[in-house]
């Protein structure tokens, strides 16, 4: 009991983490997959004509509350969600497994190309997505040819281990969705299936 208590915490502190201001995980159990950023991650803007406003539209908020559609509809997760500045997070949290999917979608005001992506996920971004680990280390990085990458990730945290995987898609001109699925190690085949439901293109780096 006194272990299912401690984990419950950590998770409950990953999840409030994850609901501050700035660059969470994202939405990971912190344990977790959401952290307590400390300060914001500024999303870098590429030189365009024109930029939209940063605040989250009606279709944003939309778009990040249907994107995994009934992939964590069952009692067992737990949904909320947030809205930001240049940003929409979804928590899913599931007590029982000790397991959080947190999904963002990331508005660029001014719109991103692929070394945007790339500057964003810097050593610095990643630092504030797991500064509740204990350790962390991204152990594979991968992508498609259509705009979607996947890291993953392996973490510690007051002895818990966690696989996590971490999705990066664009989704528009001015909009990036990011989900962050992270389990405890020894629940791998659950990962497996709900990262091949959600992205049967690339479900993990192997």
């Amino acid at each position: 009991m006194k272990t299912k208590a401690s984990l419950w915490i950590f998770v409950l502190l990953f999840v409030l983490a994850c609901q501050l201001p700035g660059l969470r995980a994202p939405a990971t159990p912190t344990p977790t997959p959401q952290i307590a950023p400390t300060r914001v991650i500024e999303i870098l803007p590429t030189v365009t004509p024109a930029c939209i406003s940063p605040e989250p539209t009606q279709a944003d908020i939309d778009r990040a509350l249907d994107y995994a559609g009934a992939l964590f509809k069952s009692d067992e997760w737990e949904r909320s969600y947030t809205v930001m500045e240049s940003r929409v997070g979804v928590t899913w949290l599931n007590n029982s497994l000790g397991a959080v999917a947190y999904l963002e979608a990331l508005i660029f005001s001014c719109g991103y190309e692929e070394p945007d992506i790339d500057a964003y996920f810097s050593t610095e971004t990643w630092d504030v997505i797991f500064e509740n680990y204990d350790s962390y280390e991204i152990i594979s990085e991968c992508r498609t040819d259509n705009g979607l990458r996947l890291y993953e990730v392996d973490a510690t945290n007051i002895g818990f281990e966690y696989d996590i995987r971490y999705w990066a898609r664009n989704d528009t001109d001015n909009r990036v969705i990011t989900m962050m699925m992270t389990f405890p190690v020894g629940t791998e085949d659950l990962l497996d299936d709900y990262a091949t439901r959600l992205f049967p293109p690339l479900p993990d780096c192997d």
